[in-house]
């Protein structure tokens, strides 16, 4: 049931994009999902959607494995998408209903812009966000977090208890779905069915392996923790790093490369919107 989610998880290889600061990586990333908010033309998904295939295939990373990580909340993309396909009145009637005399039925051609634009926004958010997930391991990618948030250090804010949290959280989202992959099937295996029946007879038979995995879960966390003590692991701020975070030249062409295409969206937003009826005219 969940064998095919990748967030969360890392694929080693040697790319341009693994070997990036993942400092750089979490700010670009950053910056990336802003951009996405800000889009509002055809012209700039497209231009969004090249740029997201040159990432990955830069990455190294298979294309399927992106595919993964979206696979996870197509159901929350489709049910965004078919509100805004009915619930939005705006624009050139397509088809309309008068169901009863409280709910009029109507799709408009704003309506049907504003679903394809919605789904192809969360596809593309949740694809580049798992990037940095797959080109940086949970290690790098919590040095980076607490190199970033060290000026908090000024007001006493626990950086690098946050970052180890994240860096465990991340690590176990595979470790998890893979015991719940176990526990699945072992439930199935004593005649357990999961894919039949009304919304609530599924509710109630995930009971079975909410309870199990969230024992499992604590079982792990007392087990990290001991292990954590017996070590004698603290989190004093004079603690030293293996490998030291540098930046290279790489980094900042990365960064000028996704600052440019930043600029194309917003300028594109802001003053260029009538390109949309040059690339796209037989949609309007």
């Amino acid at each position: 049931m969940f064998r095919d989610i990748s967030f969360g998880q890392y694929y080693p290889a040697s790319s341009p994009v693994h070997r990036l600061d993942p400092r750089i990586k979490l700010i670009l990333t950053v910056l990336y999902i802003v951009t996405i908010f800000f889009i509002e033309t055809y012209f700039s998904y497209l231009v969004t959607f090249v740029f997201l295939i040159v990432v990955i295939l830069l990455s190294r990373v298979p294309m399927l494995s992106v595919l993964k990580s979206v696979k996870g909340v197509i159901f929350l993309v489709l049910f965004a998408s078919v509100l805004n396909l009915f619930f939005v009145k705006t624009g050139e009637v397509i088809y309309e209903k008068q169901i009863t005399s409280v709910w009029h039925f109507m799709i408009t051609w704003d309506g049907v812009h504003n679903s394809i634009k919605l789904t192809l926004r969360l596809i593309l958010l949740i694809a580049g966000a798992s990037i940095i997930t797959l080109t940086t391991t949970p290690m790098r990618l919590t040095d980076g977090v607490e190199s970033l948030l060290k000026p908090l250090k000024l007001v006493k804010f626990p950086v690098h208890d946050v970052a180890i949290i994240m860096s465990i959280a991340l690590r176990f989202i595979p470790t998890l779905l893979e015991e719940t992959n176990k526990i699945i099937n072992a439930q199935k295996a004593r005649g357990a069915s999961f894919d039949t029946g009304g919304i609530f007879k599924r509710a109630k038979a995930m009971l079975p392996i909410l309870i199990p995995l969230f024992v499992s879960a604590f079982r792990r966390a007392d087990e990290l923790a001991f292990a954590l003590d017996s070590r004698c692991y603290n989190a004093t701020e004079k603690r030293t790093k293996m490998k030291k975070l540098k930046m290279h030249f790489s980094d900042l062409v990365a960064t000028l490369i996704t600052a440019g295409y930043a600029t194309v969206i917003f300028l594109d937003r802001y003053y260029f919107m009538g390109l949309d009826h040059m690339f796209f005219p037989e949609v309007f």
